[in-house]
Order: C-alpha cells, then structure tokens, then sequence
C-alpha cells in the first residue's frame, strides 16, 4: 500500500504538505502512511482514494490485508481461521445476491430493457422535455414535505418569476432552490465528479438556501424527530461518524450493486441518518436520483400525492426500524421503471 501511495501522489505532482492540507491531517503522517510506519484510518483510505484517483478498491484491499497481517499473523492456526472466515464471507455473499436475485431481477431486467431502448432516442433528447420532466419532479418532491403549490403555480413561479398570492415565501422559495439543485447536481454529473461529502452539502445547503440560513449545509447540532414515525434517528453527536460510515459504505459498493439498488439505498441511508435539521427527504431524493442519472437512467419521481405518499414512508419505517429494505428497493425500482417507460413514450413519439 505504501508503495501505490507514494507512486499515485508523486505521478500526481503533489507535494505530502498539500495532500495533508487536503485530507485534513498532520504532514508527517502522509510520510508515515508512505514509508508503511502508519496505517490510514478507513476514512483515510477513501480520502486518498478519490484525491489521488487511485481504484478505491484496489487501495481498500491492499488496505485490509496489511491490517489483517498486522493485527492476526501468518501462522498455522490463522491461516486455518481465515480459510474459515472466508467460507463464511462467501456464503453470506452468495445468500444475500440471491435475495437480491429473487425479488428484484425481474423488475431490473426490465428497466435495463427499457434503458437500452432508450438509448437509441438519446439524440432526440431536448431541453424542453427535460425541463418539464424536472418541473414535475421539483412539484412532486416539494409535495411529498407538505409545499402546497400546485404544478402550474411552481411553473409560475419557477419560470416567470411570479409570486403567488396565498402562498407562503418559504413555498416559493422552496421551489426555486430545488431547481438550482437539480441543475447543481446535473453540473456534477456533466464535471464526471466524484460524489463526496462536500457535494452532498452543497446540495444540502441550496434546499434551504434562504429558508434557514443557519442550518443550509451543515450537519445538525440537535436530536429530532421524524412526524408520523416511529422511528428516532441518532443523536446529533453520532451524525459526523455514521456519515463518515455511509460514503465509505459508498466506495465499497457502488461497483457491485446494479445502479437502481445503489440510488435506493444511498437514498435509505441518508434519510435514515437524518443528519440535517431540515431537508432530509429532498436531500436523499436528490442523492438518489444524481446516482441514477449518472448511470444513464432517469430521475424517479415519487408522487405526492397521499397514496404513494403513504407507501414511501411505509417502506422507509420498515427499512428503518427492521432492517428489511426490500419494500423500499422495490417501490424505487417500480418507479424508475414507469419513469424510463414515460420518458421512452415521450422521446420515441
């Protein structure tokens, strides 16, 4: 590990001052990590990985194995326990891929189906449909947190800068900011990005640009509730880690799950988490579809109105409170594939 770090760093023309300014650590333990007298925390690892643009995985393991070394040895007995350990993995691997296989590889044959069709229109592709595509989606998010502007008002107020008489600032200024993110998280993609924690806030911090200032982009300081659920999401002290957890949980998995999976789950982690004071919901729908489009797909519009409103926070309470998250992944899936459907209607006409 210590060789693939000193090798990507000076391929880079990076000084170990200015990597240790961008990771946030003393210099003298990018010269520790380099000459193999220091490990890297797990976070570390992922901060290297994307900074350096090394394969995360390829870092990640070299990463494990020098610590498993490190901490168990060579002997007869650990390589006997490790043979067992690895049957264990596997096994657990294999048991979880075909829960996966069971439940959700109809539906996702069938997005792919449709996203390969697609694929075929993409020149046909025009701003204007991508933009009432995102009017609705803007509607609908913002419908879902209780935003009482119908359709036609956000258009007014999104499109010709009108202020709509009834309508609360906070409304209006809600439907303003999620097109910027939208547009923001588009820009992302556009830049081939490398999602991080610094993007998330950003977007985080456009949601509630003008509405509470104090809190746009940060994480929160205080204990919430979620209304209507039973659910109680961590203490604010634990936020940092666990966010900390969900992008290392991120690099480790972004390559293995089909896409559709990965934007479900980033989605469910995040709201799960609750690390804002406001915002979370259209934050994780934000995340999710910015993973979705990334990967060639289309944003998934979760409806507002009550009755698909009801199943999405159903499904988000059992994944939360039980761990089962199929409901969810499913409902996503579902989604995403009447959404590709309507969008292939649409382009192909």
């Amino acid at each position: 590990m210590k060789t693939i770090l000193k090798n990507a760093r000076e391929l880079k023309g990076i000084k170990t001052r200015e990597l240790a300014q961008l990771i946030g650590i003393d210099q003298a333990l990018i010269s520790k990590f380099e000459n193999g007298s220091r490990k890297p925390t797990r976070e570390q690892v992922r901060k290297l990985a994307t900074i350096l643009e090394i394969d995360y995985e390829t870092l990640m393991v070299a990463w494990l194995k020098e610590r498993i070394l490190y901490e168990i040895g060579d002997d007869n007995l650990t390589l006997r326990a490790m043979e067992m350990v690895r049957e264990d993995i596997e096994n657990n691997y294999i048991s979880r891929k075909s829960i996966i296989s069971t439940n959700l590889k109809t539906i996702l044959d069938e997005i792919d189906t449709l996203k390969d069709a697609l694929n075929k229109f993409r020149e046909l592709d025009s701003f204007r449909i991508a933009q009432a595509l995102e009017l609705e989606y803007t509607f609908e998010s913002n419908r879902i947190e209780g935003n009482t502007l119908t359709l036609r008002e956000t258009d007014l107020v999104i499109n010709e800068g009108l202020t709509i008489s009834g309508k609360s600032m906070r409304e209006h200024l809600e439907a303003i900011n999620h097109v910027e993110a939208v547009t923001y998280i588009k820009q992302l993609i556009e830049r081939n990005f490398s999602f991080n924690e610094r993007e998330l806030l950003s977007v985080h911090n456009l949601i509630l640009r003008g509405i509470i200032p104090e809190d746009a982009g940060r994480y929160r300081r205080v204990q919430v509730m979620i209304k209507g659920s039973s659910y109680t999401p961590p203490q604010p002290f634990i936020v940092p880690k666990q966010m900390e957890d969900y992008f290392i949980w991120m690099e480790e998995n972004k390559n293995k799950l089909h896409p559709v999976i990965l934007a479900a789950e980033m989605h469910e982690r995040l709201v799960t988490i609750h690390p804002f004071i406001d915002g979370n919901g259209r934050t994780s729908r934000l995340i999710m579809n910015l993973i979705l489009l990334q990967n060639g797909y289309v944003i998934a519009n979760i409806k507002g109105d009550y009755e698909t409103r009801m199943k999405y926070y159903q499904s988000l309470e059992t994944a939360q409170t039980s761990g089962n998250k199929e409901d969810f992944v499913l409902l996503v899936a579902q989604i995403e594939k009447e959404c590709m459907q309507r969008y292939l209607d649409i382009i192909s006409k």
